[in-house]
């Protein structure tokens, strides 16, 4: 802090202090609250880590009756759903975003983009309503029963789509999922694609390339780091995403032995059983389960930034 001679504060000088004491408070109190959740986490689901130990993360096992919890099955379902959502959701996210960049007409480009972005602030609990009233039986109908019927059950392909054809399972919610995070994924593409500079395009074009290959040499690496953290991000989300996917997947522990299997998230049991969790193992058990949920996804989080630093590098 600077002051005149006569002791006192000049006034630009005392505004730009107060505005870094609000930034660092504001940063502090960032930092304070992650580290409460994680401590939160930490001590309520401490009773059924110490019970039941690395076993907990092991163990597919979960019977409130007995007293009996393990983690694997939703952390299984939580990891397949989220990267079938990301394969499903990266391809038409940069289709989408090029289209609109580079081939849609500049009349229509704006509100084609303004309605993508619309699409991502519906609410998640409306897309698992669609997807258990409206998608989850026409999937059951046209999809699901005519591959059961024709796959036999000694087969690879088989054994890959046998489950109840009720379309409730793994392969829709994942389905839901890459609905959820399409819209976003391709809104911040389309805004990392026009960020290329006009005559890096015009360059590429002069020299003969064609669009396909103007987007493969040109666009896509030009913003090839900001997309990693794109798609983390997107598969962040896919990680965490709770009511869509309680609607859609079936909801029950266990490995899912198959894509058409039903199965459950970390955030979807948690959803289900916290209002029914009446003993105190089972509430340790739900709070554990958020713990590693945090982890995962701070782990995804913290690999995205080692990636993007690398290629920074």
């Amino acid at each position: 802090m600077t002051a005149t001679t006569q002791g006192r504060v000049a006034p630009g000088n005392l505004a730009e202090t107060v505005f870094r004491i609000a930034c660092a408070s504001a940063a502090t109190l960032l930092l304070a609250a992650l580290a409460g959740v994680i401590v939160s986490l930490a001590i309520g689901g401490w009773p059924v880590l110490s019970t039941f130990g690395f076993g907990f993360l092991t163990s597919s096992e979960w019977n409130p009756v007995t007293d009996v919890y393990g983690a694997a099955g939703p952390i299984v379902g939580t990891l397949i759903t989220a990267f079938l959502a990301l394969i499903l959701a990266l391809p038409l996210a940069l289709g989408v975003s090029l289209f609109l960049v580079e081939f849609c007409p500049p009349a229509l480009a704006r509100p084609v983009a303004v309605a993508v972005e619309l699409l991502a602030g519906i609410p998640s609990i409306v897309y698992g309503m669609w997807g258990l009233f409206v998608f989850a039986p026409w999937f059951a109908a046209h999809v699901q029963v005519p591959l059961l019927l024709a796959a036999g059950d000694d087969t690879w392909w088989g054994k890959l789509v046998q489950g109840v054809p009720n379309g409730a399972n793994i392969f829709t919610a994942s389905v839901i999922l890459a609905i959820m995070i399409l819209p976003y994924m391709s809104s911040v593409f389309r805004e990392l694609f026009l960020t290329v500079p006009a005559t890096l395009r015009e360059a590429a074009y002069g020299l003969g390339c064609t669009p396909f290959e103007t987007a493969r040499s040109v666009l896509i690496p030009y913003v090839r780091r900001s997309m990693i953290g794109v798609v983390m991000l997107g598969l962040g989300r896919a990680l965490g995403e709770t009511m869509a996917v309680t609607f859609i997947i079936g909801n029950a522990h266990g490995f899912p032995h198959s894509m058409f299997d039903s199965g459950s998230t970390l955030a979807s049991t948690i959803a289900n059983e916290f209002a029914e969790a009446t003993g105190a193992l089972h509430g340790a058990a739900l709070m554990a389960l958020g713990l590693v949920l945090f982890c995962i996804t701070f782990g995804v989080l913290a690999i995205a930034r080692l990636l993007i630093g690398e290629k920074a590098a």
